[in-house]
C-alpha cells in the first residue's frame, strides 16, 4: 500500500494597519534568516489553525487576538525540496497591545511596511500570499 503524503500546516498572521503590513525578520532559525516574513509557527498537534494563530501572536508579537476576530484569507500550498506544507493566511480584524519583538532568539526586527512598498528581502511565498490576500485569491500553490 503506497503511503500518503504528509502535510506540514503552519499559519500566518495578516496583520494589516491602515495601509501597511506587519512583518519580522527571521534571525537564527536556521530558515531564511535576514528574511521579513509575518508572524507564523506551525500546528503543535491538537490545535486549530485559528488557535494556533492567536497562540503564535502572543508567543511571537505580544499582542491578544480573539478566535473571532480572526478570518481565514489564503491558503497556499507549497512544495519545499524535500517535503510539502500548507499554509494558512490569517487576517486579524483587531487585537489587543503593540506588536513587539517577544523572541529575540527568533526575529530581529519587526516593523510596519508599506503594503505597496514591501521590503526586497522578503521570504518569496510570503510576498506572493500578500499579493494573493490583497487581489481576493483564495488559494493558490507554489513551488511546483
Amino acid at each position: 500500500m503506497k503511503e500518503r503524503i504528509k502535510l506540514i500546516p503552519a499559519s500566518h498572521l495578516i496583520l494589516i494597519r491602515d495601509t501597511k503590513i506587519l512583518l519580522l525578520r527571521r534571525f537564527n532559525t536556521g530558515y531564511q534568516d535576514g528574511k521579513y516574513s509575518v508572524v507564523a509557527g506551525h500546528l503543535d498537534g491538537n490545535e486549530t489553525f485559528i488557535q494556533a494563530m492567536v497562540r503564535e501572536a502572543k508567543e511571537e508579537a505580544g499582542i491578544k487576538i480573539n478566535p473571532e476576530d480572526l478570518e481565514i484569507v489564503h491558503i497556499m500550498h507549497r512544495r519545499c525540496p524535500n517535503e510539502e506544507r500548507i499554509d494558512f493566511f490569517i487576517q486579524a480584524k483587531s487585537w489587543t497591545g503593540e506588536p513587539t519583538i517577544i523572541e529575540p532568539n527568533k526575529g530581529d526586527n519587526l516593523k510596519w511596511f508599506d503594503l505597496d512598498n514591501l521590503p526586497k528581502n522578503i521570504i518569496p511565498y510570503v510576498k506572493q500570499a500578500i499579493e494573493y490576500v490583497r487581489e481576493n485569491v483564495v488559494y493558490s500553490e507554489h513551488g511546483w
